[in-house]
């Protein structure tokens, strides 16, 4: 079970609660749903600040903080909403056309 209730994040020096309260992680670990998705979010790493925006917003908990304290979205998970590139202040994450 996941419990976010208290979790908390640094944005630009200032510490905010995570608005989403999950009491359990559904089946969103057990059921692969990137698969259908018609756009998929790149991260410019040089842009990249590791402010945690675009994971705090992501809808399905799918970006995961990388060793180099950076965060990328986990593509077997992600369907590809845009929110993390839309949100980003750094501009830093862009939605690019999935090929076959």
């Amino acid at each position: 079970m996941i419990d976010f209730e208290n979790v908390k994040l640094k944005v630009n020096d200032k510490e905010i609660t995570i608005g989403a309260v999950l009491r359990s992680d559904g089946s969103t670990r057990k059921n692969k749903t990137g698969a259908w998705r018609s756009k998929r979010p790149v991260v410019d790493f040089e842009r990249c600040t590791g402010c945690g925006v675009c994971w705090s917003l992501c809808p399905e908990g799918c970006i995961e903080k990388r060793s180099d304290g950076k965060f990328e979205a986990d593509l077997d998970y992600c369907k590809g909403c845009g929110i993390c590139a839309n949100e980003c202040p750094r501009k830093a994450i862009t939605m690019v056309m999935e090929e076959k």
